[in-house]
């Protein structure tokens, strides 16, 4: 099982949702950023690079947030979440179609990744406040 992170980037009480590229695996599908723990990597150190690459920001990784275990057709991930706070760059997206700043109740109105699903319901169940 792939060990995979997931960012929960907050700016001005709205969190970063991206799309996925129309030639994906997920096409279309949107996600929280992040991406594959590499080797010897933690999953902090993954999400500081996984939005480096994706996005161009430097990041600050926080608390952990939750997980969620979804078998794809193409392998089962175990996706991570941390809270994630922008330290500084120009958010240019380098390998997702679209990004949006949403509110937790906007969740709901995007057709997110499988796995992300989890995460999404306990973000509003929560009741989320940032």
């Amino acid at each position: 099982m792939k060990k995979v992170t997931a960012a929960l980037l907050i700016k001005d009480n709205r969190i970063l949702i991206a799309k996925r590229r129309a030639n994906d695996k997920l096409a279309n599908k949107w996600e929280f950023p992040g991406g594959k723990i590499e080797d010897a990597e933690t999953p902090e150190e993954c999400l500081k690079r996984e939005m480096k690459e994706e996005f161009q920001i430097e990041v600050t990784v926080g608390e952990y947030f939750g997980e969620s275990v979804y078998s794809y057709d193409h392998g089962s991930i175990q996706l991570l979440a941390y809270w994630t706070y922008w330290k500084s760059g120009e958010l240019i997206p380098t390998v997702h179609d679209d990004f949006k700043w949403v509110t937790i109740d906007e969740l709901a109105n995007f057709d997110f990744a499988p796995a992300d699903i989890p995460l999404v319901n306990k973000l509003r169940s929560e009741r989320i406040e940032f």
